[in-house]
């Protein structure tokens, strides 16, 4: 498995529960794939995070979000909303990697725009099942525009 890129992909992991961050890096760290991660531990740090990197003329957005739902102060589906309604990462993508895998949560995910959604695993293992396909799927199959005309 070869990617185009010859820089590392980097992620947005917006997770709260330290394990699932621990599970979900230590998943896409043992691909073949070069992932740097960002980790915040809910909506409004991951909003800040964005927010620095579009002040920086330097800084590059995230290739990818990995988005948990049910965060403190900011939730995933604020975060959602708020990076909708924001012209410069409207087309950022995001992945919601969630617990719930209830139709209400799936469509409300859908209807702010979330590119994908998934059900975290419950085996600690499965995770790197996960990971692959993600990996596979939005690292080496998709093409997508920049995430902003302006970078």
């Amino acid at each position: 498995m070869s990617s185009r890129r010859t820089e590392p992909f980097d992620v947005l992991l917006v997770e709260d529960d330290p394990t699932d961050r621990d599970l979900t890096r230590d998943a896409f760290e043992q691909l073949p794939v070069d992932v740097t991660f960002t980790v915040t531990p809910d909506g409004e740090t991951a909003l800040e995070e964005l927010s620095q990197r579009q002040a920086d003329e330097s800084a590059e957005l995230p290739a990818l979000v990995l988005l948990d739902l049910d965060l403190p102060n900011v939730d995933g589906y604020a975060f959602l909303e708020t990076i909708r309604e924001d012209a410069s990462l409207v087309r950022l993508p995001v992945i919601v990697l969630a617990s719930s895998d209830t139709e209400e949560d799936v469509q409300r995910s859908y209807e702010l725009a979330a590119n994908a959604y998934l059900t975290k695993p419950t085996e600690p293992e499965a995770f790197y099942s996960l990971a692959k396909a993600v990996s596979e799927f939005w690292f080496e199959h998709v093409l997508l525009p920049p995430a902003s005309g302006s970078k």
